[in-house]
């Protein structure tokens, strides 16, 4: 007989890998964009554009009875941090190549394993901080061609990777956010529906000022990433409402998986052996986590 933890766990764990491939799908949409479209009305129209895809989870929850909230406060704090992450993100995406970019982002859940211990009181052992510092290791083996020189790599835009890691750090506080409120028994798609009707409300205010009317080819990208944002964006809260966030930060880089495929397909970015070794090192570390964990809540 299975145990219902195990099957919630691993429910928990195929939703974050479900949530990594549609991102990086949306990453690669604002990488065609090709910054051609400002950054706030990009990120309004990926806000408005996942309404549609979030109204049938919100029609069987009763409507607009969904919005209903105990957490006001926890809402703000969600929305804030995810929107001034989601700016970050998408001008990384903009701005560098899109495994760069990518694999700054996955410094979220190494920031997330951090974080989540003074603010959500969750145990970290030994093996998983190992294993969580091999995968930043990782990360930093990826960067090397870049950020070393002589080797004849292009050097990364300081300023665009700044930017990026501060986004990383947004995104972790959000996942917070939505665990805290998770654990309150607020409705993951309450928390999506608030995430995103605020977002646009405050996109709109920004995005009026610098408006560029986009193309038909624009129009149907800008659609593409609402309405993927807003498949991912369920994903991702009912992953982190019911696992351990500590458990489910290492399988944000299966994500890396698609970003390098997408990035070989589209632009040409090839990976080399630093980005083939980063790549393996982060697996291997995600999956020793996983199965830490697995084996020692049997």
């Amino acid at each position: 007989m299975q145990d219902p933890a195990s099957a919630v766990r691993r429910r928990a764990i195929l939703l974050v890998l479900g949530e990594a491939l549609a991102f990086s799908l949306v990453a690669a949409m604002i990488k065609l964009l090709g910054g051609a479209i400002p950054l706030a009305e990009v990120m309004l129209f990926r806000n408005l554009f996942a309404l549609p895809a979030l109204m049938p989870q919100a029609m069987a929850h009763g409507g607009w009875r969904a919005l209903r909230t105990r957490a006001p406060l926890g809402h703000l704090q969600r929305s804030g941090w995810g929107l001034l992450a989601m700016g970050g993100s998408f001008y990384g995406y903009a701005h560098l190549p899109l495994a760069l970019a990518s694999a700054l982002t996955f410094t979220m859940p190494l920031f997330l394993t951090v974080l989540s211990v003074p603010l959500l009181g969750d145990r970290v052992g030994p093996r998983r901080v190992s294993a969580v510092l091999v995968g930043f290791s990782g990360v930093l083996v990826m960067l090397s061609p870049g950020l070393l020189p002589g080797t004849g790599a292009a050097v990364p835009d300081p300023a665009a990777v700044c930017v990026v890691l501060l986004s990383a750090i947004g995104w972790a506080l959000a996942m917070i956010s939505i665990r805290r409120m998770g654990t309150g028994g607020e409705p993951g798609v309450t928390i999506v529906l608030w995430y995103a009707l605020s977002g646009v409300v405050a996109c709109s205010i920004a995005a009026l000022p610098v408006w560029v009317w986009p193309t038909a080819g624009q129009w149907a990208l800008l659609a593409g990433i609402g309405m993927v944002s807003g498949v991912g964006q369920l994903l991702l809260t009912a992953a982190y409402r019911s696992g351990e966030a500590a458990m489910l930060a290492p399988f944000e880089y299966s994500g890396l998986i698609w970003a390098t495929l997408l990035g070989s397909l589209l632009w040409g970015e090839f990976p080399g052996l630093a980005d083939l070794a980063g790549f393996l090192i982060l697996v291997s570390a995600g999956l020793f986590i996983w199965r830490t964990e697995v084996t020692r809540r049997a």
